[in-house]
């Protein structure tokens, strides 16, 4: 069995990462209310440093190693938002950031990760890669390696975002976020069910990345294989921990088509003029498909970020 974090964890988190993550806003929309039936409340967290959830992980992650470690440096592989949170935090503590990235990561990713001083090494864009990359530049350096999502401080960390919406909201009868690695998830189903038990727990992922969805019906951990989606951000496999805390705490998984993610990411960008990437709009999208009833009822959302190339939108 894995080391779990609690709701403490998540509480010692946010304390370590208030004074370098933003709390960001919730926001509603009474037209897209009157389309649900529902109250429904937007954690934004497209408005987070570099754009993504994954700051308050990153942070919490590095700024809880020992000073010895920190001196060190941190490192990872990643190609997404992960990455350029890691090279942030690590910026704000003075340490140096190892990230190893895919060589066909999107331009936007790659610029964004050496504008906050990474130490970026580009290898071949398959996952046998990545990781045996990552093991020779930790070998090389003594950086401590983070992972996105199968961390327990990066866990904890995620957590809080679910623990601001419920302060900031009071009583809601569903929180819904979206899965990749789960990382998100685990935390958010953490501080839920601690703050509100009675409160359902749901997970939105795309149909044709659907590795948590079986997870979650076959109760055994099911990896991602050859998933494809406009979403991005939700292509990886569970990790063990986050996959543990998940069937302890999670109510339901749900999946849902391209079309409803688009058609979600577009009323979204229509109707609150705010940008959300598309695996934001995967919970949104489960309400649209009938996936989730909202009827009547006070439903807390955790949009992840909004990173994406305007250059490929897809309306």
């Amino acid at each position: 069995m894995p080391f779990l974090p609690v709701f403490f964890d998540i509480e010692k988190a946010h304390n370590t990462i208030q004074k370098y993550a933003h709390r960001t806003p919730v926001l509603t929309s009474k037209s897209i209310n009157k389309i649900v039936g529902g109250e429904l409340h937007f954690k934004c967290e497209n408005f987070q440093k570099v754009g993504a959830f994954k700051f308050r992980g990153a942070c919490n992650a590095v700024f809880s190693l020992s000073e010895v470690d920190a001196q060190k440096g941190v490192a990872t592989h990643s190609s997404g938002n992960h990455a350029a949170a890691l090279a942030l935090a690590a910026k704000l503590r003075g340490v140096a950031a190892h990230i190893v990235m895919p060589e066909n990561s999107p331009e936007i990713k790659k610029q964004a990760v050496a504008g906050y001083g990474a130490n970026i090494t580009f290898c071949k864009p398959t996952l046998q890669a990545r990781e045996n990359t990552l093991a020779k530049v930790v070998v090389k350096t003594g950086a401590t390696e983070i992972h996105p999502y199968n961390n327990f401080n990066v866990i904890a960390g995620q957590g809080t975002a679910a623990k601001e919406l419920i302060e900031d909201t009071g009583d809601l009868d569903i929180i819904l976020v979206p899965v990749g690695g789960g990382g998100l998830l685990s935390g958010t189903a953490i501080s839920t069910k601690k703050l509100l038990p009675n409160c359902k727990v749901i997970a939105a992922e795309p149909a044709g990345a659907d590795d948590a969805f079986q997870s979650f019906q076959s109760k055994k951990l099911v990896p991602s294989e050859n998933p494809n989606t406009i979403a991005d951000g939700l292509l990886t496999s569970l990790g063990e921990r986050n996959f543990e805390i998940i069937m302890d705490k999670v109510d339901d998984i749900v999946t849902v088509s391209e079309e409803n993610i688009i058609a979600a990411m577009r009323m979204i960008w229509e109707r609150m003029k705010i940008i959300i990437e598309p695996s934001s709009a995967v919970p949104l999208a489960a309400i649209l498909e009938g996936k989730v009833d909202v009827k009547n009822r006070k439903v807390g959302i955790i949009l992840s970020g909004g990173n994406l190339d305007l250059e490929r939108l897809p309306f």
